[in-house]
């Protein structure tokens, strides 16, 4: 937990009233006796976080000093198909984190702290409702075998949000009845309170990776690399199901290489019932041209590796922006290279998906 305190210092609490009402409210407040606190009508609509250009310079700031206390109105579980069957209606949006590719800030403006939803047991109910309707998966495909898999962080990271609530154990507990259905959820940050949750093999826990020198640059305010790749044994011994993001996928000068370095030490430091579980997905980046811009304010030196108009091609985001991807033709031998290294070096590891 001392890393979390690092990651945050709540000093300032959004809170909607009808969120300060609810026992996980209450608790939350509890919590952080000493912030001061701000009542707000809507979470998503805070002028002075959202959306204010003069909040990039003070980008790291906020999301270490403000929280805010909110309610999920709309609950549904999206389908996905890639990470996960479904996407879980989200217990939090926003992260402490600062990673420099992340694509919530393009959609909150120019600060995006934690914000946490306190009706945890209509979503928990929910999504026990939502699996029950699905019955037994009939066929076994490339995200489970046999579960239905809801990602339960697309907008935020659980580990952190474990350091602010209970609302990520209550998910894990849940799942952990659900016969028929798993959670998921992808993570930068090593939160070893976790260990002690009992999953059952319930949760799968998504470590992402790149080679360190990506990470010192890009994933802001994480975990070490080289910490994540220790953590993979610890959190299968305890119970979680534990894959691996090759995400984002940052082409470079020397960048195959580094990858091969990373792909060596991950092989060795796998135990072999870490190793017989393994899967993989492989992400290239995707960046994106607002986000581009908030970057220059705040973290310029990221954008000479993400930023790279001779390597990438836009298309028109459905926000309106522009996001940019590696080249057609160029990013089919990138992936086709990778995926190979991958086979190479750590065999025994799936790759669920590479795109």
């Amino acid at each position: 937990m001392n890393e979390g305190r690092r990651l945050l210092d709540i000093r300032r609490i959004y809170v909607e009233p009808a969120a300060a009402e609810l026992p996980r409210g209450k608790e939350i407040l509890e919590r952080f006796p000493e912030a001061e606190r701000i009542e707000i009508e809507a979470h998503h609509r805070i002028p002075e976080l959202y959306g204010d250009e003069a909040n990039v310079a003070r980008w790291v700031r906020i999301k270490t000093e403000a929280l805010v206390l909110g309610v999920k109105k709309s609950l549904t579980a999206r389908p996905n198909g890639r990470s996960s069957d479904f996407i879980a209606p989200s217990t939090a949006n926003g992260c402490a984190m600062a990673c420099a590719y992340c694509y919530v800030p393009r959609r909150k403006g120019y600060s995006n702290p934690i914000t946490v939803f306190a009706n945890i047991e209509q979503i928990t109910g929910y999504l026990a409702r939502h699996a029950r309707r699905q019955g037994v998966k009939p066929e076994p495909d490339q995200v489970d075998p046999h579960a239905w898999v809801y990602d339960i962080g697309e907008n935020s990271d659980c580990s952190v949000d474990a350091t602010v609530s209970d609302n990520v154990r209550d998910l894990v507990d849940l799942f952990r009845e659900l016969p028929n259905a798993k959670a998921s959820f992808a993570t930068k940050y090593v939160n070893r309170d976790l260990l002690g949750w009992d999953p059952r093999g319930r949760t799968r826990v998504r470590f992402s990776l790149m080679p360190a020198a990506d990470a010192r640059l890009l994933d802001i305010r994480t975990s070490p690399v080289a910490d994540r790749i220790a953590a993979v044994g610890d959190f299968v011994e305890a119970g979680y199901e534990v894959h691996v993001n090759f995400s984002p996928v940052v082409v470079r000068d020397g960048w195959l290489e580094d990858w091969a370095e990373l792909l060596g030490q991950l092989d060795d430091a796998l135990s072999p019932a870490a190793r017989a579980q393994l899967a993989a997905e492989v992400i290239f980046l995707t960046h994106n041209d607002r986000l581009h811009e908030v970057n220059l304010g705040w973290h310029p030196k990221a954008e000479e590796v993400l930023w790279r108009p001779d390597l990438q091609q836009p298309k028109r985001s459905q926000t309106g922006g522009w996001n940019v991807r590696y080249k057609t033709g160029h990013k089919g031998r990138y992936v086709t290279t990778l995926t190979s290294l991958i086979a190479e070096k750590i065999p025994y590891c799936r790759v669920r998906y590479a795109f």
